[in-house]
């Protein structure tokens, strides 16, 4: 053994420095035979290539140790080894001489040797399987300590194939007189559990025996391994719940027990016993009424009792609220629960809060109105410094909100909002406004709240909150007054907010004429006037300002040429066309294109006002299941009548009738949607986002208005800034065919009336001859457009023998086509009377004819038409 000189303090003034170092560096070149020099030498250590260098040659001297089979540092070399391992550094050789401790008779080998293997082997290694018989022999050992070391060992990384060898020991070890050698076999017993659960069964009858131990430790594992076999098995669970009673004698023992020395921990009789007794009667009360009437009383009397100054009383409590929360307690032991959650919020610590607000967000479904009591604690955390405090209470405030609450906790939200982080404000906006939209009011509040949240955080509004606002100010009519006049205000203050940009870009675009006859505009209390100048004005300033984009170009320039159908002022259009012109060389193709063809809309006077007409009041549609098939998205038109509410139901099979368009694939995968009588069209030819309806094909660029109507957008526009999206609609759908005329603002250009097109009919063709019904299509080329088709629908009721009634007629054609269909002349058809109907289209087509007769008969046919002679196409 090499021991470190000591020197006299006066010897060593007389060593120089460059002898001392190279003493120090030739001891440290020689093995630590003992542990405590080891880690003295690594501490000493200045760097860590000094601590590698030390931990190599020490691990050098241990491998020489061990093929020289010197027994008698067996036992200090693994335990160096071990701390070796500890600090991360391989001891994977040291694996075969922990087995050879763990043979050794004497105790403290045998404890280290475990210790080694615990920490050296897992269950995926093949060394274990020589460990197993070590484990038998010792669990059979007179000695309790040894038979600890070998359950302990068992429990920690037992194998499947272990847990099956030894499995009888650890049964038998169960029922052990002793009660140490008991409670290390029952947590053994979960880890088996844990590796082959069948075997549980081989312990179902020592663990109820463990449960009327009267020892707390024995107890305590008892309660784990049972809590383990009720997770695992629904049997098992329902054979312990029988076992109620009996915990809860446990549990009231523990809770109005004096003063134990043994099993006090700050005044409260064994917390850990109380916590897995709480735990286990969670589960065996959760879905059982019997099980959980039998845990009221003692559960409220817990919830009382418990001290609540210290953590320990906390930890109690907290698992008394889970298990109250859980199983089928009584109204008033919730709101028990839920008052003692409340308590929490007002503690100091932020652990503590944090766990109240997250068990809240869990049961604010069971028991609202008891969390509601507590809102303003919960607003209060809105303002905590810790942000996973304020995270969980703003998921709670949300979580909270309904119809009498929405105007305070909207109010406290807005105000968070205004100086929450940014990581927030996305969440934000999208859930206040979900929650404006649920719970507004009224509809002068819902706006107010949504322009305040754009005016807060307008960066951070999604697109969809952003087209909803859009919406509810285009439904809202009798306030499109107070909303433009809003808007401009706040553009007037603060261009710096996107979609508090667009919103009102859009806005004041699509209702600048009210903006103007309103003539004033509230700001600070006072009464501004408006004029026409000052709208361009305010335009200009947000092009030419920093925050200004793409989109935002794209924007304002559609809402300037809108107001030239909308202002009075020659001058003002004349300013607003000079402004589109600048944009004729944008490097930006969107942008470029739009100022080129709304410059050219000036050429055509006439019909500027009818292109830039005001948009429709959207309707609120219902959702649609899309058919997958790429061929459903074929152009189709058709027209409904809305008095016939009872042809809504045949809309189901119509997926199925554009699927097999042209040979398109099975619809066995889509799912007809519902649909009302007035859109019925809309959810009969729904086939995802398709191109515009419009009649008019591209031609060439002769017409300058051809790119604005073109049916495909330029090649960089997308959803957001495409052209007709501006105009006011996300994806460009069919129109029933009522609305066609007044949703599109190009019919103007695109069709004329039918008495003015109608031409010589060339010919009669029978498309649908069945039932008595007759339907001639009479084809004849358009004047004003040699390129369409225009086709006049005549139906004959020559044979029904009664009035036809609830007429619906319905066509489709492939994608490269388009389609469009005027209102029949009626729905009624009578006995010997002819119905005429107008189809402007290319020429080949697939019909859908529903009707009714007044004797009840129903009719729904499908048929294909595609007769038309070569010179009319």
């Amino acid at each position: 053994m090499v021991i470190e000189p000591t020197l006299s303090k006066r010897r060593k003034r007389r060593i120089d420095g460059s002898a001392w170092i190279y003493w120090y560096e030739q001891i440290s070149n020689m093995p630590f035979y003992r542990l405590k020099d080891l880690i003295k030498a690594i501490r000493a250590c200045k760097t860590a290539a000094d601590e590698r260098a030390v931990i190599q040659k020490e691990s050098a001297a241990i491998r020489t140790s061990f093929r020289e089979e010197n027994n008698d540092a067996r036992h200090s070399n693994v335990a160096k080894l071990l701390y070796i391992h500890m600090l991360g550094y391989p001891a994977h050789f040291g694996q075969i001489e922990c087995l050879k401790l763990v043979a050794s008779n004497r105790f403290a080998d045998k404890r280290l040797g475990y210790l080694g293997i615990m920490l050296l082997l897992d269950e995926n290694q093949e060394v274990l399987t020589l460990v197993t018989n070590s484990l038998k022999n010792d669990m059979n050992h007179s000695n309790m300590y040894i038979v600890g070391l070998a359950l302990c060992t068992l429990g920690n990384i037992s194998s499947p194939e272990m847990a099956r060898d030894l499995c009888a020991e650890v049964e038998k070890l169960l029922g052990s007189s002793n009660t140490y050698i008991r409670k290390k076999a029952a947590l053994c017993a979960m880890r088996i559990i844990r590796k082959v659960p069948e075997l549980q069964e081989n312990f179902l009858t020592k663990a109820k025996a463990l449960l009327s131990d009267r020892n707390h430790g024995v107890l305590l594992t008892a309660t784990t391994l049972i809590t383990e076999m009720c997770y695992r098995n629904s049997d098992t669970l329902i054979t312990f719940r029988k076992a109620v009673p009996l915990l809860v004698r446990h549990l009231k023992s523990l809770v109005s027990a004096g003063f134990s020395p043994e099993h006090d921990v700050t005044g409260v009789t064994d917390p850990f016993l109380q916590v897995k007794i709480l735990r286990l009667m969670r589960i065996l009360g959760k879905g059982d009424a019997e099980a959980s009437e039998a845990m009221n009383d003692i559960l409220a009397q817990v919830a009382t009792n418990t001290e609540s100054s210290k953590n320990v009383g906390n930890s109690i409590l907290y698992e008394t609220v889970l298990t109250i929360m859980d199983i089928q307690s009584e109204s008033g032991l919730r709101v028990l629960a839920i008052n003692i959650l409340g308590k929490f919020l007002t503690n100091r610590d932020n652990n503590i809060r944090y766990v109240a607000l997250t068990t809240l967000n869990k049961t604010v479904s069971i028991d609202t109105n008891a969390v509601q009591r507590h809102r303003n604690i919960i607003l209060d955390c809105l303002r905590d410094g810790d942000i996973s405090i304020r995270r969980r209470a703003l998921e709670l405030s949300f979580a909270l909100i309904n119809e009498t609450n929405v105007r305070v906790l909207t109010r406290e939200l807005l105000a968070f909002l205004e100086v929450a982080d940014n990581e927030f404000k996305q969440g934000m906006t999208t859930k206040i406004c979900l929650a404006a939209d649920r719970f507004a009011p009224n509809k002068r509040w819902h706006i107010d709240t949504v322009l305040r949240v754009l005016k807060l955080a307008g960066n951070y509004v999604r697109e969809e909150i952003l087209s909803n606002f859009i919406r509810l100010i285009a439904q809202t009519t009798d306030l499109n007054a107070y909303t433009v006049q809003k808007l401009y205000a706040a553009l007037k203050a603060d261009i710096s907010q996107e979609s508090l940009t667009l919103a009102g870009v859009w806005v004041i675009g699509e209702y600048g004429d009210i903006l103007i006859k309103g003539g004033c505009f509230e700001e600070e209390e006072l009464v501004k006037e408006v004029t026409e100048p000052d709208v361009i004005d305010l335009f200009e300033s947000i092009l030419a300002g920093p925050y200004a984009n793409q989109i935002t170009r794209e924007y304002v320039l559609t809402a300037l040429m809108k107001l030239t159908s909308r202002l009075k002022s020659v001058s003002v259009i004349q300013r607003i066309q000079s402004i589109l012109e600048e944009y004729n060389t944008s490097i930006e193709v969107e942008i470029q294109q739009r100022a080129i063809e709304y410059t050219n809309l000036f050429k055509f006077e006439d019909i500027r006002s009818a292109v830039l007409e005001r948009m429709p009041i959207p309707e609120i549609k219902e959702e649609t299941s899309r058919p997958t098939d790429d061929s459903l998205s074929d152009h189709v038109g058709g027209f409904k009548n809305s008095g016939g509410s009872k042809t809504s139901e045949n809309s189901q099979n119509t997926v199925d009738i554009l699927t097999d368009i042209f040979g398109g694939g099975s619809s066995a995968n889509s799912t007809p949607a519902q649909s009302n009588p007035k859109n019925d069209i809309m959810s009969l030819f729904n086939a995802g986002p398709t191109t515009t309806s419009n009649l008019i094909q591209n031609t060439p660029a002769s017409n300058p208005l051809d790119s604005l109507i073109s049916t495909t957008s330029p090649p960089t526009s997308s959803s957001t800034n495409d052209i007709m999206n501006i105009f006011g609609s996300s994806t460009n759908q069919i129109a029933p065919a009522q609305d066609i005329q007044s949703e599109n603002p190009l019919n103007s250009i695109a069709t004329s009336p039918a008495s003015s097109s109608i031409g010589t009919n060339a010919s009669e063709f029978i498309a649908y001859n069945k039932n008595g019904l007759k339907i001639n299509l009479s084809p004849f080329k358009d004047q004003s457009n040699p390129n369409i088709l225009n086709i006049n629908v005549t139906f004959h009721n020559d044979g029904v023998g009664s009035t036809v009634q609830n007429l619906l007629f319905q066509a489709a054609v492939p994608k490269t086509q388009r389609l469009q269909m005027q209102p029949p002349s009626s729905t009624t058809i009578a006995p010997g009377a002819v119905v005429t109907q107008t189809i402007r289209v290319n020429v080949r087509l697939r019909l859908r004819i529903v009707y009714e007769t007044s004797a009840g008969d129903k009719a729904d046919e499908i048929a294909e038409f595609s007769g038309f002679p070569q010179d009319l196409w």
